[in-house]
């Protein structure tokens, strides 16, 4: 279990999120070639490859402002997804984005707390998920899940 203040919590438009997420598109020389250890934000953003990342971020914000922190860019966040997706909506979940050579180790961070829930009795953790309607049908929400759902919980239990 995942678990952060809900100020830690960012959207699928933050500019934190599409900072990160347009990490992907620079070639590995790039990202490679990005030199974190000034603390100056002007000089970091002076860089070759901050600006070619700038630009990809800005043809999907025209609005950003040119200032990239570069501990954000290092950082692992929590984002809530677009909901264009009913599996996504149904889920009511967020993602981790890991940013340039950004790991969570088991313990977490301290922005990020990492819980183990030990499982004993699955049965009983599925019929109490259920109660809450946390279920197949709920979580893959298609209809071969809501079939496969709907039969299993009405299936003939013979002696």
């Amino acid at each position: 279990m995942f678990s952060m203040d809900q100020t830690q919590i960012k959207y699928f438009d933050s500019d934190t999120a599409s900072c990160i997420a347009n990490l992907t598109r620079l070639p590995q020389k790039s990202k490679d070639n990005v030199d974190y250890s000034s603390n100056d934000v002007r000089k970091f953003n002076r860089q070759k490859a901050v600006k070619q990342l700038l630009h990809f971020i800005k043809e999907e914000k025209p609005f950003f402002e040119g200032r990239i922190d570069p501990r954000h860019l290092r950082s692992v966040i929590c984002v809530k997804g677009k909901h264009t997706n009913n599996r996504i909506a149904f889920q009511s979940g967020a993602f981790l984005l890991f940013g340039d050579d950004a790991t969570l180790d088991e313990g977490g961070s301290p922005e990020i707390a990492v819980q183990r829930i030990a499982v004993m009795n699955k049965r009983s953790v599925i019929k109490q998920l259920d109660q809450l309607n946390i279920n197949e049908s709920t979580v893959f929400p298609y209809i071969e899940s809501s079939a496969k759902y709907i039969a299993q919980k009405f299936s003939f239990k013979g002696a």
